[in-house]
């Protein structure tokens, strides 16, 4: 998973689909492929957004990402852990 702008469009004129292209996509598909099974790998951006929104990230380490790494080097990244319980004790406005 991440985060980020995208181009989307229809491409084909005999044979039209719907298709999306950016660094987001790519990015995304290589924390999926570059990922451990049963676990959500996100960009460390993406890590701090949600972290904003309630949930809870593990740090993985850095990695290399083809196509993005080669202008910018490895990209630091985690595991998506699940939700922060909030502490029922503390009132909640």
């Amino acid at each position: 998973m991440a985060h980020g702008s995208v181009v989307a469009g229809v491409i084909g004129a005999k044979k039209p689909q719907y298709d999306i292209w950016g660094k987001t996509v790519n990015l995304s598909s290589r924390m999926d492929s570059t990922g451990v099974s049963g676990k959500i790998q996100v960009p460390e951006e993406t890590c701090t957004i949600l972290k904003e929104r309630g949930f809870a990230c593990e740090y993985r380490g850095e990695i290399y990402v083809k196509g993005i790494s080669e202008q910018e080097g490895k990209i630091r990244t985690h595991f998506l852990t699940g939700r922060v319980q909030p502490n029922p004790l503390i009132m909640q406005p």
